[in-house]
């Protein structure tokens, strides 16, 4: 069996396989609510109107709930889920830590306490993004100072760096919670902390689509020269890499993704710490095939977690909540076993 395995592993058709079952997802998700619907008549919808090309006789109820209601919030979970697995797939290889991802270094407790105060202060929507990306910026900034990464600086101290960077945003959070009008902002704030899709509509996934393909697609274009990052600085200079230059670049991107994330769904944790490890799993670790992997699984999982938030209740469960429950364990698990050789401890 483990021969089987190993010979399948990283295979070719794997990265197709993954894409074919998140089509089949979306389908079977656009069928799920409180007004089930035949798999076969969403595809109809789908097929036959899609974009918006229905005309007055075929804009019936069924027409309304796929295009209208479900498709944007399925779409705006399954991009989401693909940034933040893609931005720890690349954190992972680049810090050459299987423990690093966006919530540890800091981008996503930043990005919320930018969009927390936005709430506050009444922004529109983009200047929600807008302050968002920049508190994340700012935050990843803030651990590269008082970690004091370097050529030569472990990557425990980017870790410990981004815990301290994590507790004061989260205490600043805290703080604005406090300073909310509790009868009209703070439930507000909350409910986005704990992360939802039940919002989603159109525009959001036009940003959050518009960031993913320029972020998304840059890294994937930089993914072989995240192979040489993952073989350590100096291997990385002897062929020819700006290795301090370039992580600055790739972790900006990174910023972009989570910030924009954040922007739109709330707190939404876990998913770059773990999915990428199963990818890792499935298709080995170097990066051409892995950070597509990666991408396709984490929109997999969000979209399967966002199916149970709505689906699981009477009522919606914030899917932040399900995905931290899910991911804790896991997360435990992937720390008891990098005790094992294969990481460096650079």
């Amino acid at each position: 069996m483990n021969n089987v395995y190993e010979r399948w592993k990283g295979a070719d058709f794997m990265n197709p396989m993954l894409f074919i079952i998140l089509l089949m997802l979306i389908l079977i998700s656009l069928s799920i609510g409180t007004i089930h619907l035949g798999v076969l008549d969403v595809a109809r919808i789908m097929f036959t109107t899609f974009p918006f090309g229905a005309t007055s006789d075929h804009k019936s109820m069924s027409w309304v709930i796929v295009e209208l209601v479900r498709l944007p919030r399925i779409l705006l979970a399954t991009l989401c889920g693909m940034s933040l697995s893609l931005s720890g797939a690349v954190m992972q290889g680049v810090f050459r830590n299987p423990l690093v991802g966006p919530e540890i270094i800091g981008v996503s407790s930043g990005a919320a306490l930018g969009g927390v105060i936005a709430i506050i202060l009444f922004w529109p929507w983009f200047g929600v993004v807008g302050l968002a990306f920049a508190f994340g910026l700012v935050a990843l900034l803030l651990v590269f100072i008082v970690g004091g990464v370097s050529n030569r600086a472990r990557t425990l101290n980017l870790v410990l760096a981004g815990v301290i960077v994590s507790g004061f945003c989260g205490a600043l959070v805290g703080l604005a919670e406090t300073l909310a009008n509790p009868a009209t902002i703070l439930p507000n704030i909350v409910y986005w902390l704990l992360g939802s899709f039940m919002d989603a509509n159109y525009a959001k996934v036009a940003v959050v689509g518009g960031v993913t393909a320029f972020a998304g697609t840059a890294l994937l274009i930089l993914r072989w020269r995240i192979n040489l990052l993952s073989l350590g600085d100096e291997d990385a200079r002897s062929l020819g890499v700006n290795a301090q230059a370039l992580r600055w670049v790739v972790l900006a991107l990174v910023a972009v993704l989570v910030a924009a994330q954040v922007s739109v769904s709330g707190g939404v944790g876990w998913v770059g710490l773990i999915i990428p490890h199963l990818a890792r799993r499935i298709v080995g670790p170097e990066h051409t095939k892995l950070l597509p992997a990666a991408a396709l699984l984490g929109g997999i999982y969000l979209l399967a977690m966002d199916d149970i938030a709505r689906g699981i209740a009477a009522f919606e469960i914030p899917i932040g909540l399900i995905t931290s429950v899910i991911g804790t364990p896991i997360f435990a698990f992937i720390f008891w076993r990098t005790q094992s050789p294969g990481w460096s401890t650079q």
